[in-house]
């Protein structure tokens, strides 16, 4: 265990450096962020009936997405691991006294956390103080407020197995565009990040809940506003914490399939 928390601090740490990156993401998301807001807020002012979720409640849902995008995002990816797979290299990393597994869950989770941690602060600062109709709301309650950041992190930790899934098939695929495409388009749209789960269609919904990608982005997000009731939180944590089991089981399943067929490319 002590390994895999060094290699998470030294990945953090690298990862910390890029602040110019960081900026830059900063004012992209920023930018995005009140084009989506302006165009829910249009589609609200325009709309006859009630809807699911209020705008101000929408409009912290956002800000929450754009705040915390580098949890999130599916497509984020760490293209030295590709390389490792497709170049080859794959046999040096099973020179190491350690298991595969662990060891790039630890440098995936580490590096999502320092981009998160370079944007998050400043981005929190603006979204409290700018102007109505678009600034971010704060929680109804502290339990909520809580909640929001035990499910946030296992979000984090379910978002990290779905990302070791689509690493590891590459060990057949040798490509990792077809992967990412795939899942990353599809899970962003499910998980809530295109359309949020409650304006989705009522024949979508059923699918979005009985899969894993709307609680790594649409439960925590909805949990910090209140539009999740705090006694239905507790329950959704512990779907959230079996999600994360069983996809950890079923990729350290995978990996150990994959590394007894594995054919070292290129040496």
């Amino acid at each position: 265990m002590k390994a895999y928390t060094s290699i998470w601090r030294l990945r953090f740490m690298n990862g910390m450096q890029y602040r110019s990156a960081a900026l830059a993401g900063m004012a992209t998301q920023l930018f995005f962020g009140f084009i989506f807001i302006m165009i829910f807020a249009a589609f609200y002012s325009n709309s006859a009936g009630s809807q699911p979720i209020t705008l101000d409640d929408l409009i912290t849902y956002v800000w929450l997405q754009q705040i915390f995008l580098s949890f999130i995002m599916l497509w984020f990816r760490d293209q030295e691991l590709f390389d490792l797979i497709t170049k080859g290299n794959i046999a040096y990393e099973l020179c190491r006294p350690m298991e595969l597994y662990p060891h790039w869950y630890s440098k995936l989770l580490a590096q999502r956390f320092a981009s998160a941690t370079l944007r998050c602060f400043p981005l929190l600062a603006i979204v409290f103080v700018i102007p109505e109709p678009y600034r971010m709301g704060l929680p109804p309650t502290w339990g909520s407020f809580g909640l929001f950041l035990i499910a946030l992190a296992l979000g984090l930790l379910v978002v990290v197995a779905i990302s070791m899934l689509i690493y590891i098939s590459v060990f057949w695929t040798m490509s990792p565009v077809g992967s990412i495409l795939m899942v990353a388009v599809a899970g962003e749209f499910l998980a809530g990040m295109i359309i949020p789960v409650p304006l989705m269609p009522s024949w979508l919904q059923p699918i979005v809940y009985a899969l894993p990608f709307r609680w790594t982005t649409d439960f925590p997000f909805r949990v910090y506003s209140g539009h999740i009731p705090v006694a239905e939180a507790a329950w959704g944590i512990l779907i959230q914490l079996a999600w994360l089991t069983v996809l950890v089981l079923a990729g350290k399943a995978l990996m150990k399939k994959a590394l007894r067929a594995v054919v070292v490319q290129g040496g």
